[in-house]
């Protein structure tokens, strides 16, 4: 049987309801997901030396991720790689793949034969739309079962893909022969950001995420509070189905339709929030010494709440693009094209005592004086940045909005920033636009990050700043 026909056969599902109960349990039972015992593997082709820059030794296989309700179970796909003549101490986990990609021995890129050179394993597993695979009609059943159900099990952004990362581990781990216990660092973008986000939080046996153009923090929108909505609402022009979603896209009409109150939506996203949102669980992750690392975009549907975040979470590390997000691959004229941040964050993760340390979030302070606004930027002692720019933008559109999206930084509103040595602060001014009401600036940094004798140009962000007179 191929991968394609087993993937497939085996994402049946039934279209029974599922009735919205007050005492719903937790989202995953971490038992479960550890029980190798349950994986239920079909070796598709067992493990086998593959050569190359890097040679390997993979294995592909498909598992059983578990039910989404009584006897119905999800399977998917999932590739190991291991370097050839050792076992792989940890992982670089990512589901950015397709069941054809997967059936054919992975070709690996100068960063994955970094980590196979040094001991690293990746494994390889699947967190697509289900109409990505022939499956259209699938995604459209789980939608329409959520809207009427609220059932968080029936949604694939909250339980089906976050769980196939943490099932993915128990995979990789239960070849005990082949990996031993290491660090697990995921990456990706869009769903590939928010999975790995949200499994980071309850499987302590990952230890880092690098996530671009995906959710982070729990806005009112997201939270459905009806006075975000009726700004959201009241903007011109056409709203992307994610800008208000609260982890995905917006399923508020299709619940309202189903027959749900607005109440039902936020009694939902009020019992759920703590499980999904990176923000609600910075204290947990910082003990267990987890690495961040997020790229939410200036201008993206997904992270469409910038200024709520950055004012609330300014110690979240973030890299901001200037005019990117979904869809936007030209990007302002001046974004930094030579920025390695993924690289850099993976190679540090994995091989500390070979790199010096990425920037951490840094302090802004500005004020205003005759119509000039007067900005500060301040690191930890000794971070080792190079450069500062800073961007900005007037009356920026509510967030969400079709404006907040569409109106991008203009090419003029970018300047190089000065260092201040006697303060250690990087500071610049803006002599504000008459006639408006508010500006946005975020400014970003340069720190070159040297590995085995390539540099790696990284770039991190201060806070996304909103400053209204």
């Amino acid at each position: 049987m191929t991968l394609n026909s087993t993937l497939l056969s085996s994402l049946c599902l039934s279209l029974c309801v599922a009735t919205l109960r007050a005492d719903t349990p937790p989202l995953f039972d971490l038992q479960a997901i550890r029980d190798a015992d349950t994986l239920e593997i079909d070796v598709i082709t067992d493990w086998h030396v593959v050569e190359g820059p890097a040679a390997t030794r993979q294995k592909l296989v498909t598992i059983n991720v578990g039910e989404l309700w009584p006897g119905q179970h999800y399977r998917i796909p999932v590739r190991m790689v291991v370097p050839l003549n050792r076992k792989a101490k940890g992982f670089h986990l990512t589901g950015g793949n397709q069941p054809d990609r997967l059936e054919r021995d992975a070709e690996l890129n100068p960063l994955d034969q970094e980590l196979i050179r040094n001991g690293v394993g990746l494994v390889f597993t699947i967190i697509q739309e289900p109409k990505s695979y022939g499956e259209e009609k699938l995604g459209r059943a789980t939608e329409e079962r959520f809207a009427r159900s609220l059932n968080p099990r029936h949604k694939i952004q909250y339980w089906a893909w976050p769980a196939t990362l943490m099932r993915a581990v128990t995979t990789a781990y239960a070849e005990t022969t082949h990996f031993e216990t290491g660090k697990v660092a995921m990456s990706g973008s869009s769903k590939n950001g928010a999975s790995p986000s949200l499994a980071i939080i309850h499987d302590d046996r990952m230890t880092a995420v690098h996530a671009s153009v995906s959710p982070i923090w729990d806005s009112p929108l997201r939270l459905f509070e009806r006075q975000a909505w009726e700004e959201l609402e009241s903007q011109p022009g056409k709203r992307s189905i994610f800008s208000g979603g609260h982890f995905g896209p917006d399923f508020s009409r299709a619940a309202l339709a189903a027959g749900h109150p607005w109440e039902d939506l936020q009694q939902f996203v009020r019992a759920i929030s703590d499980e999904v949102f990176i923000s609600r669980n910075l204290p947990k992750l910082r003990r267990r010494n987890v690495d961040l690392l997020f790229h939410p975009g200036s201008h993206d549907m997904v992270a469409y709440d910038l200024s709520w975040g950055g004012a609330r979470h300014p110690d979240i590390p973030i890299y901001l693009g200037a005019n990117t997000g979904h869809g936007k691959r030209k990007g302002h004229p001046k974004t930094e094209r030579d920025e390695r941040n993924k690289h850099a964050f993976l190679l540090r993760h994995f091989f500390p005592e070979k790199t010096s340390p990425l920037l951490t979030a840094p302090l802004v302070d500005h004020r205003i004086e005759n119509g000039v606004l007067k900005i500060a930027v301040r690191f930890a002692p000794y971070s080792g940045e190079e450069s500062g720019r800073i961007w900005w933008i007037y009356d920026r559109a509510p967030d969400g909005s079709p404006n907040y999206l569409s109106e991008h930084i203009p090419d003029e509103n970018t300047a190089e920033m000065r260092y201040d040595p006697k303060h250690g602060i990087w500071t610049t001014e803006i002599t504000l636009e008459a006639g408006s009401s508010h500006i946005d600036f975020f400014t970003n940094h340069r720190k070159t990050i040297r590995y085995d004798n390539r540099v790696y140009p990284t770039y991190l962000s201060c806070p996304y700043t909103r400053v209204k007179w």
